[in-house]
Formats: structure tokens, C-alpha cells, sequence
């Protein structure tokens, strides 16, 4: 390992903001990878109605800055080990705020999908949504393009522009969360290449990394409410001095561009070399690695996004609920908890008597855009218990996942031997071995998969900070456990991924028209 310019690189520590759906996680790490302290703040999601998806954002960075200050004040570490702040966390949501970077209205999440009429009238046609005319300058550009179906960034603004023009009036900035945070840390606004080239308005072919004007014009977008980029794993500049002031740290800690989920995952999975893929199972779920070329294959609703190597981009598709399918089960159904839920579901047999859980409970992205899908279950009868019921969910989840793998190792050109497994729903020995069983791949689990985003965004502060290389990455995020597909597991999963699609079609009409 080489610590280059660091006089004791052991102290050096990195304030990190992990924000998922349900809210931000709050770390302090180390650049040798270990997670010293963290906390979950819960943050409530309103639904208003139908197709509403919105949060507080002001309360994001209210509980962020108490969390923060209250484990600096408990001496969790000194402050002056802290030398940069590293936000990461979810991605095609909308915060409006004004050129004080207030909020002007509360943030429109990705599962918001209430202006899907608007992107329909820009996008929307007979193949697979889209109009084919409209394809070929997107997918050049961007090497994605926006839903008809809503639920992005384009969406969102048009939304604000038609459906909350008072809003609309008030925002200077639309801003992702990571670079409303980020902005917030650094009192200036920034956004991140990486983090708004999921709004599909950025040119990301060779080193371009810029909005796209056609793009911008042709969505009916007002370019001066676009923020102004910065490049992907870079430094925005110094904390701003009141917010250096309330959680006791000093001037001179660096903010470092944000960056979607997705990026700080692929670091904090360990997994860079290209061949090499990690699967994650937060509130969503995807199967991603390193490539290095801009592609993109509308059919299954997979594309390529800046990396954060010169040269390189990720893969990028999603599932929309997986351990929020689980969550889900626990607070409207069993009332269980993570834990006593996985300890029930491992006392029934892999294919759980038979039922089958189809986990779109917030819709489909990839393989198949489909945001009228619901979660389905088949297959129950008066025999069937608590723990199929459980099992079947952790299985459907895991059975999306194999309909991703086959999809993203061609699109990548590589068969994965091993994928690295990361987020809360790793926590699971059960759930990991169902991935392996279901995936029929070798499943190697990160240490305290729970906080390996958290170690990604440090990790790749340390590179910004020209402390550590990329090559010493690897090294530094531990795999706890291997899980090796059971053969008669295999054949069980076999089965049922060739049913749930099957079962996906029979119903999909049926999704459509029970939409409210």
C-alpha cells in the first residue's frame, strides 16, 4: 500500500453521508477502510397521491448535521482526524432549491412518477414506450434516455415546470440529493458529472461530460435551473466555514464531489477489474461492473454511466424493490423484524412450498420498464406458512436478479465466476446463499455489507485526496464469507426462473388496468 504525502495515514478519517431512500446513513471512516461509527436516521416518505413520491430534504441535513455533531461530541474520534466529507446515496430524485440553496419544495424521489404524462409527450411512442425517432440522438449522447414512464429527472422538472409553478418560480438549481448535500457541505452549488448523468441530459461520449443542448431543448428543460458540473471524484473545494463551525471540524476539511450509489458501491465492493461485478441489495437492487466503453441496451433497460476512471463507465440498470419488498412485509404484514424474518424464512424449504413472489411492488425498471407492475403472489394454499410466505420474498428478489445476470454479462462481454455482495440485505447469511443458489455464481459477501457504500465514498475521498491508489483499493475492503451455489438449490431455481416471467405476462395487462 502506498500512503503518498500522508504523515499518519491511519488518522485520516472521512466524514461520509450514505442517503438511501428511507434516509441517510452518517459514518466516520478511516482510509485503511474501517467504518469507526455509524447511524441510521430514518426519514419518512409522504405519498399525496397516486404516483407521488416525495421527503423532506431540509430534514436530511438536519439529521445528518445532529448525527455528525453528536458523535464528534462524544469523542467517537477526534475531529481533526476528519479531512474530507464524502456525500453518496440514491440518484434520479429532484431537490428544487433556491440561490441560497434553500429548499423551495420538498424533494420528488425516484419512485415519483405523477408527471409521467409530461415525459410521454416527449419521449413516448409504440416501441417499448419510446418513439424510435427520438431514440437514436439520446442513446448516442447519453447511452440512456428518459422514461415514458416517469420517475427521473426529466420527469421531475417538467413536473415542477407544468404541475408546481409556484415551485418552478422560486428554484434556481434543480439538484440531485448527493449534490444538494454536497452543496450544502461545501456553501456553493456543485453537481457531480456522475450523479446528473442520470437525467439523460449530460454527452458522455470521450471526455465531453457536459449538457447536452439538443437533449436539454428537446426535453423542454430550462438549461439555467441545470447546476454546474464538476468532475466526477474530484474536490468541490473547502467546507463551508458555519457548517466546519457546528460539527467542530476545521477549515481546512475538503468536500469531495458527490456520487450516485452506484459508484461509491463499486468502490466499496472491491470488485474494479473489469470481469469483475458485485450485486447489491439496499432498497433496490442491481448487478453492475466496470466497462470500458459507453453502450446501452434499451431492450432490458440496461446503460453505461461516467466511472470514475478516466475512460471507464459502469453498468447501470435496477430493480425497484428489493429489500424494500421485505420492509414492506415487516411493517404492513408480519410485523417482524430483519432479523427474526430471515431466522423464519430459513425454516422453509428453497422454493418455499411452491409459492412465488414476483417483487414489483414499486414497479420494473430493468430488465423490463414497466412501472405499472405490482408485486404478485401465486401459488399459496390454505397449507402455506408465515416462512414460505417470507422465503418466497427473499427468493423473488433474488429470482429478479438472475433475470438481470444473463442481460448484464452480455452487455458486459464477460461471464461472472464470482459477483461481490453489498447492502443491508447482505446482512443475511440466508439471503446470500439464495443469490448464490439462484444465480448459480459464487457469492462473496464484503465485511459489514451494511456500511460497504459508506467505505466506497472514503476510499474514493482517498484517492481524491491522492492518499491512497486505486491498486490499494482491493486490498482494503475485506470479503467476511463465500457462498457456493447448492446443486439441488440450483435446480429449485432453475424452475422458478423460467415462472416468473411467464407469470410477469400473463399478469402484465392485468397490472395496467388496476392502476388508480
Amino acid at each position: 500500500m502506498s500512503w503518498r504525502g500522508a504523515a499518519a495515514p491511519e488518522h485520516w478519517a472521512v466524514l461520509t453521508v450514505d442517503l438511501g431512500t428511507g434516509g441517510p446513513k452518517i459514518s466516520l471512516v478511516t482510509l485503511d477502510g474501517t467504518v469507526h461509527w455509524s447511524e441510521f436516521r430514518p426519514i419518512r416518505t409522504e405519498h399525496p397521491s397516486a404516483g407521488r413520491a416525495l421527503q423532506d430534504a431540509e430534514e436530511w441535513w438536519t439529521q445528518i448535521l445532529s448525527a455528525a455533531r453528536g458523535a464528534l461530541d462524544d469523542g467517537v474520534m477526534p475531529a481533526e482526524w476528519v479531512r474530507a466529507v464524502a456525500v453518496t446515496g440514491q440518484w434520479s430524485s429532484t431537490v428544487p432549491v433556491d440561490g441560497e440553496l434553500a429548499t423551495t419544495g420538498p424533494c420528488r424521489l425516484w419512485l415519483d412518477t405523477s408527471a409521467a404524462t409530461h415525459s410521454k409527450r416527449v419521449i413516448g411512442g409504440p416501441v417499448l414506450g419510446y418513439d424510435p425517432r427520438r431514440l437514436a440522438p439520446w442513446l448516442r449522447r447519453t447511452a440512456g434516455i428518459p422514461s415514458p414512464f416517469g420517475g427521473d429527472p426529466v420527469s421531475h422538472l417538467l413536473g415542477f415546470r407544468h404541475d408546481e409553478p409556484e415551485v418552478h418560480a422560486a428554484t434556481r438549481w434543480y439538484l440531485e440529493p448527493v449534490d444538494f448535500l454536497t452543496s450544502r457541505f461545501a456553501g456553493r452549488v456543485s453537481a457531480s458529472a456522475a450523479s446528473m448523468s442520470g437525467a439523460w441530459l449530460v454527452d458522455v461520449r470521450g471526455d465531453r461530460l457536459g449538457y447536452d443542448e439538443h437533449l436539454v431543448a428537446l426535453a423542454g428543460i430550462d438549461p439555467t435551473r441545470l447546476p454546474p458540473l464538476s468532475p466526477s471524484g474530484g474536490v468541490v473545494g473547502p467546507i463551508a466555514p458555519a457548517v466546519a463551525h457546528s460539527l467542530g471540524l476545521s477549515s481546512d476539511v475538503v468536500v469531495v464531489a458527490g456520487t450516485p450509489d452506484l459508484h461509491s458501491a463499486w468502490v466499496g465492493s472491491g470488485a474494479l477489474a473489469h470481469g469483475r461485478a458485485h450485486v447489491s441489495i439496499s432498497t433496490t437492487s442491481w448487478i453492475s461492473c466496470a466497462v470500458p466503453f459507453k453502450k446501452t441496451d434499451p431492450i432490458h433497460s440496461i446503460a453505461t454511466v461516467p466511472g470514475l476512471v478516466p475512460g471507464e463507465y459502469l453498468v447501470a440498470d435496477n430493480h425497484e424493490a428489493a429489500g424494500a419488498s421485505l420492509a414492506w412485509l415487516s411493517r404492513e404484514v408480519l410485523g417482524e423484524d430483519y432479523d427474526a424474518l430471515c431466522a423464519l424464512a430459513a425454516t422453509a424449504p428453497a422454493g418455499s412450498n411452491g409459492t412465488l413472489f414476483g417483487p414489483w411492488l414499486a414497479g420494473m425498471r430493468s430488465p423490463v420498464d414497466d412501472r405499472h407492475a405490482r408485486g404478485m403472489l401465486v401459488g399459496m394454499g390454505l397449507a402455506s406458512t408465515r416462512a414460505d410466505l417470507v422465503r418466497a420474498i427473499l427468493e423473488g428478489v433474488a429470482l429478479q436478479s438472475r433475470s438481470l445476470l444473463g442481460p448484464v454479462e452480455k452487455f458486459a462481454g464477460a461471464r461472472f465466476d464470482a459477483l461481490r455482495i453489498l447492502g443491508g440485505g447482505a446482512r443475511s447469511d440466508l439471503w446470500c446463499q439464495i443469490h448464490a443458489d439462484a444465480l448459480a455464481r459464487r457469492i462473496e459477501r464484503v465485511a459489514d455489507p451494511m456500511t460497504a457504500q459508506s467505505r466506497g465514498a472514503a476510499l474514493l475521498a482517498g484517492v481524491v485526496l491522492d492518499v491512497i491508489d486505486w491498486a490499494d483499493v482491493p486490498g482494503l475492503v475485506p470479503v467476511d464469507r463465500t457462498f457456493i451455489p447448492e446443486p439441488a438449490a440450483e435446480r429449485v431455481y432453475d424452475r422458478l426462473a423460467s415462472e416468473l416471467p411467464k407469470a410477469y405476462g400473463g399478469l402484465k395487462g392485468v397490472f395496467a388496468r388496476l392502476r388508480p
